[in-house]
């Protein structure tokens, strides 16, 4: 019995060690914008409102922010400083993508 007990209650700690550790580092928000920016991109190709060049600035800028969430979550916690420089950046991606889009520069 004190056996089935112990068990159980290591079981349980290490899965709420995990869950909260996991917690702390995920990011939907992040991600979701993160798909829904490379749609519109893709969209902005496909449509030719970008130009090639246009595009691969704008995926480069994607990356970084990728490149940011990974360095961001490599020590296990996302903090709140974190969070914020790097929706900062997805903001000024949304727009540099809008304004790429609007430009008048059509790709032939």
């Amino acid at each position: 019995m004190k056996k089935t007990l112990f068990s159980a209650l290591a079981a349980l700690a290490l899965f709420s060690i995990s869950y909260s550790a996991s917690a702390q580092t995920a990011t939907p928000g992040i991600t979701a914008r993160q798909h829904n920016e490379q749609a519109r991109i893709h969209q902005g190709v496909r449509s030719g409102e970008l130009t090639r060049a246009e595009a691969a600035r704008l995926k480069a800028r994607e990356a970084d922010i990728r490149q940011d969430k990974r360095v961001a979550k490599a020590d296990g916690v996302v903090t709140r400083d974190e969070r914020q420089d790097i929706r900062k950046d997805e903001r000024q991606t949304s727009r540099a993508i809008y304004r790429q889009k609007h430009d008048g520069q059509v790709r032939r």
